[in-house]
């Protein structure tokens, strides 16, 4: 009986060649593993040359809507941004007040958490940003850089929006600062004047009605009686955000029956200079109080006159009646026809 030969590969090893190489899919592989191809048919490359370009502009296309849907945040230099870039609603205090302070303070501590909304300026020849909402964010990290030159505060987290136009820019202004913090009738009523003075808006009515779509009709009327009061004394508050709802509601109407209170009203705030929100509205209502006319001096008495009618007839007598009574009397009866 023959003998069968084994085939020993530890005793015959196959050279490693290129074709063998273990990892190439030669002979060199082990048993079971699947073999690839050195190279990939050109349908494959094609195919997969074009799956990476469908991804890159898939992932360009979404950058680009989160930019225009406000989904993207940036990191930009706070001196980039132009806060004058419109009108706001909100009235800053000339220095820093608490509230001011305090987030000053939260800004130290933990960093920005809110991010602020700005708007491309496509317009200015370097790169801008225009300030659609976030104003005390960007007073407070400006304020920080300037006393401290710290890196940190010499940025700011901002989302880049695309308003289609002035009034969607508005409204967003508006719906942000309402969501966040309380603003003033005074203020409300201020900055849709403002919006129709830069052509947002054709008329304060429909600044009304664009900016304020989603508050009660009562509460929008009450921002119009506002604005009366804008109108008359807008520069001449000191502290016209603190003015109460029902006082500035009584101005509005007393400004509406009066055309020469609004000027009355100027002069004493003027005159008065006062120095907090209480003083301020001592001096309104101490305007508003109608001045009581200084008695004429008391003339030289004149003689009695004494006066009977007989027969349809008038009898003047008495010692007042001399040459001065008479002529007074013919000037009278001229004057009557």
């Amino acid at each position: 009986m023959a003998k069968r030969r084994r085939l020993d590969i530890a005793r015959h090893p196959v050279p490693e060649t290129k074709e063998a190489r273990p990892g190439t899919g030669g002979p060199g592989l082990s048993q079971g593993a699947a073999a690839a191809p050195a190279h990939a048919p050109p349908v494959a490359q094609v195919s997969g040359q074009a799956a990476g370009s469908a991804a890159l502009e898939e992932m360009a296309a979404f950058i680009t809507t989160a930019r225009a849907e406000g989904r993207l945040l940036v990191s930009l230099p706070v001196g980039r941004i132009e806060a004058g870039y419109m009108h706001r609603d909100r009235l800053m205090p000339a220095e820093a007040d608490e509230d001011m302070q305090a987030l000053m303070a939260s800004l130290r501590a933990r960093g920005q958490q809110v991010p602020i909304d700005v708007v491309k300026l496509n317009s200015a020849p370097t790169e801008a940003y225009g300030l659609v909402s976030g104003l005390r964010r960007l007073t407070a990290l400006r304020a920080l850089w300037a006393e401290t030159k710290d890196p940190a505060f010499s940025r700011i987290k901002a989302r880049l929006v695309a308003p289609n136009d002035l009034p969607a820019a508005y409204v967003s202004m508006v719906e942000e600062n309402e969501i966040r913090a309380p603003i003033s009738f005074y203020e409300r009523a201020r900055i849709a004047i403002k919006a129709v003075e830069v052509g947002a808006f054709p008329d304060l009515r429909a600044a009304l009605r664009g900016m304020y779509a989603n508050v009660s009709r009562a509460k929008r009327s009450k921002i119009g009686s506002f604005a009366v009061l804008v109108e008359a004394l807008d520069g001449a508050l000191r502290f016209p955000a603190a003015l109460p709802e029902r006082r500035g509601l009584a101005l509005a109407r007393a400004l509406e029956g009066d055309a020469a209170l609004g000027p009355r009203l100027r002069a004493a705030l003027a005159a008065a200079r006062p120095d907090t929100p209480e003083a301020e509205a001592a001096a309104l209502d101490a305007a508003l109080r109608p001045d009581r006319a200084a008695p004429e001096p008391a003339s030289a008495p004149r003689g009695a006159v004494e006066i009977a009618r007989e027969d349809g007839r008038l009898i003047l007598s008495g010692p007042g009646v001399d040459d001065a009574f008479h002529a007074d009397l013919a000037t009278w009866i001229a004057g009557r026809g």
